[in-house]
């Protein structure tokens, strides 16, 4: 029989450690090596989820520019149409404001002076003769309308 020394268990030792070593690094590089091709996988699918994506939201940004594009120029618009408006409002007030004015003044003292011819209208109260910050007494006031004149 032959014995072995210990350098040859050593030896043995030595190999059967580096096998052990071995396959679990080759163990290891075939997960590696599966990991890596479902990542592969995942994002090829990313990829041609993501491009449609971004294409519709390409879409939809442009859409939204051309709605308000769309939204600036009603607005300028109803700006223009307010503008011209106001124009027409202070045009018709300044052309017939004075005479519908003296129209309605006209009417007042013909209303006033029909009024006047009849007798059976009672006369009206005396009017308060009113001087910023006072008030003219009732005795200077009848002075003043024995006169003719009126206050």
């Amino acid at each position: 029989m032959h014995t072995v020394s210990g350098g040859e268990v050593a030896g043995i030792l030595v190999a059967v450690f580096w096998a052990i070593l071995v396959s679990f690094l080759a163990v290891a590089l075939a997960r590696l090596a599966q990991t890596l091709k479902a990542t592969t996988k995942l994002v090829a699918d990313v990829t041609d989820q993501a491009v449609p994506l971004l294409a519709d939201a390409s879409a939809a940004v442009r859409s939204a520019q051309t709605q308000i594009d769309r939204v600036d120029a009603i607005a300028s618009d109803v700006q223009e149409v307010t503008s011209n408006a106001s124009a027409l409002s202070t045009t018709v007030a300044s052309t017939f404001g004075g005479p519908l004015v003296k129209v309605a003044a006209f009417g007042y003292g013909v209303r006033r002076a029909i009024a006047g011819r009849k007798e059976d209208v009672p006369a009206k109260p005396p009017r308060r003769t009113v001087i910023v910050g006072r008030t003219v007494p009732a005795s200077r006031r009848a002075k003043r309308n024995s006169r003719g004149k009126r206050d």
